[in-house]
């Protein structure tokens, strides 16, 4: 014991908060390589210098946001040998190849293009920097494949065997990285990076709005961080209800723990707030409305909802941590929802890039994705206990031989270290969104690739900014 902690208690607590401080890079490094990619497209579509402005700007932050990821990534693979080598071992065939095949195709892709993405504009030629920059978005999106593929097996196990020693054995690799539960995830995992992103991304822009209204690089990255709020946010509601769905039909037990429902029950009710106790076996001061549950779920008013009580007691989740982490990712996206409903109305009456309210709402919004993002993967995965791959390996055999004391001193150091470095990290990186963008000499007009290629800037880059035109975009 270490602190009253026993070491698997300990280890479960270094993993969540490792893995909390890694998820946070790639949840915004995903979205931002993309909103790159396409303000770089833009610049070589229109020829307009804000778009430039605007990618020289991100650039930093995203590479910046991308290291920090690849560090705390690396540091989080580790445990998998240190604490969780029982895992690792009979787990190993299924998803060390898959960690694999996320370094050969997304790492090396992102890391054989960054330099390029980065500091090759004036040295390999518009088209081949753009593929560069692109590839590098792409990238990100395969890694984010493969990691929730592996992820994904561990909820949704299939196309394996069980070998006599208990390890896991791959039969079909299809039925691996495509298992049940994975497009759903992924989708949704994706979504969420990029709403992340466009909520970050807007609230830098309301800052600066809110500083000046007319700053031209403001209005633009406000501009389309809500045309993504309101489009997105939709899609991403409709996705996390089918995901629900799916997760309703392969891990019942965790649907109970997220609703709060201790009885089986016809009609079960929606629970808006409550306090589940898995002692008492029941969720106190529960304010419900009636059948919305069942509906919900089912698709029926008197439909059938498993309770926890199905479940013995040692095979049941902890219902209290995914209960209101659910609800606080469901909540951030219906105010996310009405951000985006906000905003539209705002654009149609023209007073998108004036509505001082609007942006202040925008700016307290901004690490509402990262919040989300938390609180959505503490729900799946606290939902998943006490199995590592569900129903089949429990966590506490999952566990190296290790001691807690051992574990306890790791922990310590890693949050002094994580809080030193990464605290650093994210305070430069606000350092830097807190600067207006702005056109140094290096990447003045008449400086850049064009210039040689004898393209001269147009009327529309000469004339002083005026109300409409791009910032419509």
């Amino acid at each position: 014991m270490f602190l009253g902690l026993t070491a698997e208690i300990l280890a479960r607590i270094q993993f969540a908060f490792t893995v909390s401080f890694h998820f946070l890079f790639p949840a915004f490094s995903i979205g931002t390589a993309a909103y790159i990619a396409v303000l770089n497209a833009l610049w070589l579509w229109k020829r307009d210098p804000a778009y430039l402005k605007l990618f020289e700007y991100w650039k930093t932050i995203f590479a910046i946001t991308f290291g920090m990821g690849v560090v705390s990534g690396i540091v989080m693979s580790y445990q998998f040998g240190t604490n969780w080598a029982v895992f690792s071992d009979r787990a190993g065939a299924v998803i060390g190849p898959l960690m694999g095949y996320e370094v050969l195709t997304a790492f090396f892709l992102e890391a054989g293009f960054l330099g390029i993405a980065l500091f090759g504009r004036k040295r390999v030629g518009d088209g081949l920097h753009m593929f560069a920059v692109a590839m590098v978005a792409i990238g990100t999106l395969i890694s984010a494949t493969w990691i929730t593929s592996a992820n994904s097996w561990m909820h949704t196990p299939a196309g394996f065997s069980v070998d006599a020693n208990g390890s896991f054995v791959p039969e079909d690799w299809l039925a691996i990285i495509f298992n049940p539960s994975f497009p759903y995830r992924l989708t949704h995992t994706v979504l969420a990076a990029f709403l992340t992103t466009a909520f970050g991304v807007g609230a830098v822009g309301a800052w600066h709005l809110m500083k000046d209204r007319e700053n031209r690089q403001a209005r633009i990255m406000f501009s389309m961080a809500m045309w993504m709020a309101a489009i997105v946010t939709p899609i991403q509601i409709f996705v996390g209800d089918q995901h629900g769905l799916n997760t309703f039909e392969h891990q019942p037990a965790k649907i109970a723990a997220m609703e709060g429902h201790y009885e089986t029950q016809n009609g079960a009710p929606l629970i808006l707030f409550g306090i589940p106790d898995d002692e008492a076996e029941e969720t106190h001061f529960a304010i419900e409305i009636p059948k919305l549950g069942s509906l919900l779920l089912t698709h029926s008013l008197d439909g059938e909802v498993h309770g926890l009580k199905e479940w013995a007691r040692e095979d049941r989740p902890p219902a209290i941590i995914p209960f209101f982490t659910f609800r606080i990712m469901v909540g951030i996206g219906f105010l996310m929802l009405g951000i985006g409903l906000w905003s539209l109305w705002a654009r149609w009456r023209g007073t998108l890039y004036t509505n001082q309210w609007l942006h202040r709402a925008a700016l307290v919004m901004g690490p509402s994705g990262f919040v989300a993002v938390l609180a959505g993967w503490y729900t799946t995965e606290v939902g998943r206990q006490p199995y590592t791959v569900y129903n089949l390996m429990r966590t506490s055999e999952s566990l190296s031989p290790v001691d807690a004391p051992a574990v306890g001193a790791s922990l310590i150091a890693f949050i002094v270290v994580y809080f030193i470095v990464f605290g650093a990290g994210v305070f430069y990186l606000l350092r830097l969104m807190r600067r207006t963008p702005v056109m140094d000499e290096d990447h003045e007009l008449d400086k850049g690739p064009h210039r040689a290629a004898g393209i001269n800037p147009g009327p529309a880059q000469e004339e002083p900014i005026r109300e409409g035109g791009t910032d419509a975009h």
